[in-house]
């Protein structure tokens, strides 16, 4: 080892350290978690799929993988999109994967390692955050690191060409670099270091800034026993680390000579600036009581060295390093996993590290876990990266933490590439990799509009103009003065703001100077949705009820699009009413009305919101529970405990249901069930369309559900939360109209859910608790008080028998090509509703109880509360009267119809 001071850092020196650049050195990188442990007289551990035992990685179902298109981020970075196709267990399977190809042949992109906030370590940000904060083009998230943790890697880290953190001393973790003549490398590294008192005397330095953790293939279990390390001024947190051990002594180093020393005690300050901090142990803290004085220098050298050619390479030479987990891919071919990967399995979102066999390019790898694509296995990904042209590449930190930004063409800021595990939320994480572009300003290349590709009628959106230059860097273009036109009549614009107003298809273009960029825009009429629904479907009928009114329209392509005030118009039966700003609010009800409906309408579409005397009802809020609540598990390992409590916080006064769960002793996918009422559960009587209920988060991450079992003994299990990602109470609304739940039902069991893939991610412990849940059934009230009987009609005959009285009708039933059409008035005379009819558009709206029902004469095509269907049969007019197939609205309308061939009668039942 060579000598190296540890002296105040020159100005270009940002964060860590940097080694003299005179010696060979080697740059080390590890990077994954283990067991993450304190030393003696700590508590707690964290595993973290231990051992190095080796796994052969070969898939052996087809993987077919191809590229869907591509799109330049910057001058020698793009990124890449595929779609993959596999089979697993006989099932065919498929998803989607993003890949940023970086040349290292271009001089002007580079990579680089982001670190938390400000560059600082213990400090934790968001992966699109950090890529903000430096400026980055594109990013993916790095290294592992201990969740329990202050929130340093588990790998070493080169950020800027600085030593920031060193590998951990475990086995089978590999990192990648990239070398400052722009030469990639990935490797297994370790670390070794020694301090020099001004007597002679040495000690061992086992690393820096690392958090607590339980090393291999050494003498000792816990990383901190009897042991030395650095901390520099990056690593901002109090403890270094937490956990390490109850009697460290500290020395405080600044300009190379020792300044304080704290005895069996750590010094009660963050590190200072331009200073660092030797962390002692144990024999550690004998040495420096022994030969460390304060006023006097001590210096440090330190190497670190590649565990598989014993090589050394100086870390001055390298532009940056991040650690990772497993060797996935080498010389072009999947590789045995370097370490078990046990508790990194199944089928997740993960990231990913190669390179080309000639050194040239850099693939940054992202798979997705969403609703649009199913995840990889190690061993997928392992294929994929071979597919796509990787000759060396590693594994890196994946699961819930897996998250890409890019910057789209001509935009100055990055997105997210995909949706994450949870949606658009970004986990906080220690590090990531980040693309960054040197380029200087070029000459305009080209321009593109961004806004939405569709409209709805009446509906007004802005559409902005973004350009980029030669090196694909965004440019302003608004001093070019752009025009816009619009052809096809279908929407007008006016300096980028755009009208829709008729359904067809519109080409806008603008023009800068001599570049120019067109796009397609469609406007939307009712015929071309699929579906209209209104986000809260029942309502309260009482004055002064204020509820929101968020429209959405399902297109029939399957796309989803939120329908814009601005496109709609309401209208309200059985009360005064208003919307406004998406809210809805009832001024009057009129008298004797029990049940209300708001109609959006949207050319020639409709979605209705019901309103009923007693919409929303309380089924249980724990006040005077006269039924058991037990706690069950599917793993016998699992303890915890299911009771009725008093409530604390804003539930003070109140009782709750607190279910507390520990699993830390059970495996595999676990459940904590609150169980209701034995094995009967308690009945919600009638139909359910959305279900409310308060919880109380505890921050685990893991997974609120409910289980019902329905009226045909079918077992439905609902969402309540498919991440718990808070604490505190929350009220949390479930639309349950898709559900399938044939009602009544009984809701069962509550239960927090820990699934088997990337339990490392969630905690095994916590407590939730629930209050206050209630279930909207618009049946008991907007249903309540339909007539009930039995109505018959003959066909041409125009008398009609309700209940045993004969009464006469203007037009007589008729059957047409085998179906039965009757005057819809006469139906809802007798079993209730109403009927309205719109001469223009020849279309009738019938209401009754929670059903909303729009026919269009000869148009078989129907809407049933918002939703397209289609019938065998379309309403007539005949002889001045419309006639609408019996069958077909009576059963909407929930009502039985009864066809007697002899006497050509129907019966009609309610």
């Amino acid at each position: 080892m060579n000598e190296v001071f540890m002296e105040k850092k020159s100005s270009e020196v940002v964060r860590g350290i940097r080694l003299s650049s005179t010696k060979k050195w080697i740059a080390a990188s590890l990077a994954g978690v283990l067991w993450i442990m304190p030393v003696i007289g700590s508590e707690g551990m964290m595993l973290f799929g231990q051992g190095s035992a080796p796994i052969a990685a070969a898939a052996t179902a087809p993987f077919k993988v191809s590229k869907l298109g591509e799109e330049v981020i910057t001058s020698g970075a793009i990124m890449m999109k595929y779609k993959y196709t596999t089979t697993r267990s006989g099932a065919s399977a498929s998803g989607l994967a993003d890949v940023i190809r970086v040349d290292l042949n271009n001089p002007y992109v580079s990579l680089d390692v982001m670190t938390g906030k400000g560059g600082n370590l213990t400090t934790r940000q968001s992966t699109g955050g950090m890529a903000k904060e430096t400026g980055a083009v594109a990013a993916v998230n790095g290294d592992y690191f201990n969740t329990g943790g202050e929130g340093a890697p588990i790998g070493g880290q080169v950020s800027g060409g600085v030593l920031v953190s060193t590998p951990s001393q475990l086995d089978g973790m590999y990192a990648f670099a990239v070398t400052k003549d722009r030469k990639p490398i990935i490797d297994e590294y370790s670390f070794e270091g020694m301090v020099t008192a001004p007597d002679g005397a040495q000690f061992e330095i086992s690393g820096i800034n690392k958090g607590a953790y339980s090393p291999e293939g050494g003498s000792s279990t816990y990383s901190h026993a009897n042991a030395m390390y650095i901390y520099t001024d990056v690593w901002t947190a109090l403890d270094r680390p937490k956990n390490s051990s109850t009697t460290p002594t500290e020395v405080l180093v600044e300009n190379g000579v020792v300044t304080q020393i704290s005895e069996n005690a750590a010094l009660p300050t963050a590190v200072p600036k331009g200073a660092y901090i030797l962390r002692a142990h144990g024999l550690a803290a004998r040495y420096v009581t022994a030969h460390l004085t304060v006023g006097q220098p001590v210096t440090s050298v330190y190497s670190l060295k590649s565990k598989t050619t014993q090589q050394s390479l100086d870390p001055a030479n390298l532009q940056t390093m991040i650690g990772g987990h497993t060797i996935l891919v080498n010389n072009g071919k999947a590789a045995t996993f370097s370490r078990s990967t046990s508790s990194i399995g199944g089928y997740r979102a993960r990231t990913a590290l190669g390179y080309s066999q000639d050194g040239r390019y850099v693939y940054i790898i992202a798979t997705e876990k969403n609703g649009n694509s199913s995840g990889m296995s190690l061993t997928e990904l392992q294929s994929f990266m071979t597919n796509i042209g990787v000759w060396k590449g590693l594994n890196l930190d994946g699961g819930g933490s897996t998250t890409m930004v890019d910057r789209p063409l001509g935009e100055t800021s990055t997105t997210l590439t995909f949706n994450t595990e949870y949606g658009t939320e970004q986990r906080s994480i220690v590090n990531g990799l980040g693309v960054y572009t040197n380029a200087p300003q070029g000459e305009v290349k080209g321009i593109k509009i961004s806004g939405s590709s569709a409209l709805l009628v009446g509906q007004k959106a802005t559409y902005s103009l973004k350009g980029y230059d030669t090196y694909y860097n965004p440019i302003d273009v608004a001093a070019g003065n752009p025009t816009w036109v619009s052809s096809g009549g279908s929407a007008t614009v006016s300096a980028g703001e755009v009208t829709a107003v008729k359904p067809g298809t519109v080409t806008l273009t603008a023009k800068s100077g001599a570049a120019s960029a067109s796009t397609t825009v469609t406007v939307l009429g009712g015929e071309d949705l699929s579906s209209m629904s209104v986000g809260t479907a029942t309502a309260p009928l009482t004055t002064g009820t204020t509820v929101s009114v968020p429209v959405t329209a399902a297109t029939k392509s399957g796309t989803t699009i939120n329908v814009p005030d601005s496109a709609l118009k309401w209208e309200f039966v059985g009360f005064k009413g208003a919307v406004k700003d998406g809210k809805l609010t009832v001024n009057a009800v009129d008298a004797g009305v029990t049940t209300g409906y708001a109609i959006a309408r949207y050319d020639g579409f409709s979605a209705v919101v019901v309103l009923s005397t007693a919409a929303a009802t309380t089924w249980e809020d724990f006040e005077k529970v006269s039924y058991p609540i037990d706690f069950t598990t599917n793993v016998p390992a699992v303890q915890g405990t299911a009771t009725i409590v008093d409530g604390t916080a804003e539930r003070v006064g109140s009782k709750v249901l607190s279910l507390s769960y520990d699993m830390t002793a059970g495996s595999g996918k676990m459940y904590a069930y609150a169980q209701l009422n034995g094995t009967s559960g308690k009945t919600v009587p009638a139909l359910a369309t959305s279900m409310s209920v308060d919880v109380m988060g505890d921050m685990s991450l893991n997974w609120l559900r409910a289980e019902f079992v329905d009226n045909s003994g079918a077992t439905a299990y609902v969402d309540l939360a498919k991440i718990i990602d808070w604490n505190g109470w929350k009220n949390i609304n479930i639309d349950l109209s898709g559900s399938g739940i044939k009602f009544p039902a009984t809701l069962k069991r509550l239960y927090v859910v820990n699934v088997e893939e990337g339990q490392d991610e969630r905690a095994k412990t916590g407590t939730v608790a629930v209050d206050n849940i209630k279930f909207t059934m618009p049946s008991l009230s907007s249903d309540a008080g339909l007539p009930k009987g039995t109505a018959s009609m003959s066909i041409g005959s125009k008398a009609m028998t309700v209940n045993g009285t004969k009464k006469a009708i203007d037009v007589a039933p008729i059957v047409k090509d085998g179906s039965t059409y009757v005057p819809i008035r006469y139906v809802l005379d007798a079993f209730g509703g109403s009927a309205t009819w719109d001469q223009v558009n020849k279309k009738i709206m019938v209401l009754r109880g929670a059903k909303a029902l729009d026919l269009t004469v000869n148009k078989k095509e129907y809407l049933l509360n918002g939703k397209r269907q289609s019938a065998e049969v379309a309403p007539i007019i005949l002889q001045g009267r419309t006639l609408v197939p019996l069958r077909l609205v009576s059963e909407q309308l929930g009502l039985t119809v009864k066809w007697e061939q002899k006497t050509k009668t129907v019966t009609i039942e309610s």
